[in-house]
Parts: C-alpha cells; sequence; structure tokens
C-alpha cells in the first residue's frame, strides 16, 4: 500500500469515531476558527474529551490551528493566547481500487486552456498536457533509487497503477482513470500513455517505454523494455 493512499485512508479511519466526527463537522461549518471550548459545549463533549479529538483531527491534517486574544485587546492585561481551529484545505477520498479521478480532471483542463488559446487538436493537448504531468509527477517523487524498473514502478506504485513485472517490462495491473477510461476509451487511454511517458522522462528510465497493451483486469497501458 502506498503512503499517500495509508495517509488517505487514516484521515478517513479518522472519522469514524462519532464524536470526532461532530466535532469536525461543527469546525468546517464555522465561517471563523473556533476555541475548543466553543467547540465542546456545541457539541455536548467534556472539555478533555473535545480536546483530545480536536488534536486528533489537526494530526490528521483535516483542522488547522491558529493562535489569537479572544478578548480582541493586546498589550498587558488583554488575557492568553486561545488555540482555536478551522478546517484544513486537505481534500480527502478513498477509493478501492484506488482511483484519481482528480488528476484526470486537472491535465484534462489544463489541456482545454491549451487547445482554446492556441489552436491545438483536443487530442494533441490532452498529450501534452498528460505527458507534462507525469514529468511533474516524477519529479515530486526526488531520488527515487534502484535501476530502470525498481525506480519506475516505485512511483507509478505511489500514483495506483499497482505496477508488477511482466516480461522484462511493467505491467499496470489497476487504471487509476477506469471508468472513464470505460466511458471515453481512445480519450482517457491516450491520455494514460502520454502520463506513463512522462513519468518515464522524468525518472531517466530510458530503457523502458509506455505502450498500449489493453488486457483483461489490467491498465490499457504497459511500461516495456525498449
Amino acid at each position: 500500500m502506498n503512503d499517500r493512499f495509508s495517509a488517505e485512508v487514516a484521515g478517513v479511519s479518522a472519522l469514524a469515531e462519532p464524536a470526532r466526527r461532530a466535532l469536525y463537522l461543527y469546525v468546517a461549518e464555522q465561517q471563523d476558527p473556533v476555541s475548543r471550548e466553543q467547540a465542546a459545549s456545541a457539541c455536548e463533549l467534556p472539555l478533555h474529551s473535545a480536546k483530545f479529538h480536536l488534536d486528533r483531527l489537526v494530526d490528521e491534517g483535516l483542522l488547522d490551528v491558529t493562535y489569537r486574544r479572544l478578548t480582541g485587546r493586546t498589550g498587558p492585561g488583554a488575557g492568553r493566547t486561545a488555540k482555536l481551529y478551522q478546517r484544513s484545505d486537505r481534500e480527502v477520498s478513498v477509493s478501492l481500487p484506488e482511483r484519481h479521478y482528480d488528476l484526470v480532471g486537472a491535465i484534462l483542463a489544463t489541456a482545454v486552456d491549451r487547445s482554446s488559446t492556441g489552436g491545438m487538436a483536443v487530442q494533441d493537448a490532452v498529450a501534452e498536457a498528460a505527458t507534462a504531468r507525469g514529468r511533474a509527477i516524477a519529479a515530486a517523487a526526488g531520488p527515487v533509487a534502484g535501476d530502470d524498473l525498481e525506480r519506475s514502478s516505485a512511483v507509478l506504485r505511489e500514483n495506483g497503477y499497482a505496477p508488477r513485472p511482466d516480461d522484462g517490462g511493467l505491467c499496470l495491473a489497476n487504471c487509476p482513470f477506469d471508468r472513464l477510461a470505460r466511458e471515453h476509451t481512445e480519450l482517457v487511454c491516450g491520455m494514460n500513455v502520454a502520463l506513463v511517458s512522462g513519468v518515464l522522462e522524468g525518472l531517466g528510465c530510458e530503457s523502458l517505454e509506455a505502450v498500449l497493451d489493453p488486457a483483461p483486469g489490467l491498465c490499457c497501458v504497459k511500461a516495456q523494455r525498449r
């Protein structure tokens, strides 16, 4: 299980506890940051319990903390700074098998912009945007140890492809865009090839290339030896 998926599962699991979920929903609905006392009172929880659950939500990245004097005064006698909670910008979603429809949306939005402003054909714009995103994914992974197969496998696994060795290359046992690929096969599979190509290029894996190789139960793309 990759690190990002584990983090997403942990974030969702944190909300399984009823009191913690109630606190999160209360804080998320407020326009301004709230104190633990406000949250405890609103959710009818003991203060020590609210503090524990709020801090757990902070640890999971679901809430952010700010500090402010609630009196609005400054200087001597203004009172202690209060710890306040607010919803974080983190978005959490978990799907099994792993899917990344947000990534498709970002690539297609970039492609539409390029197509509308530059007069590029849509499929060409999608391929260009997907390749660029693949390179960015590789760059974000930082240094990855191992040979081409090991390095590409590590990065593709982190992005939901479930790679496994196959005849000197990698077959991808999961398509992160499965539902869209079924409905818009030519467009999405072409995007998928460009995305994986960008990852391989960004990692400097010159011995591998991304090719269309659809098979039942697998992603339509394979990273095969040149």
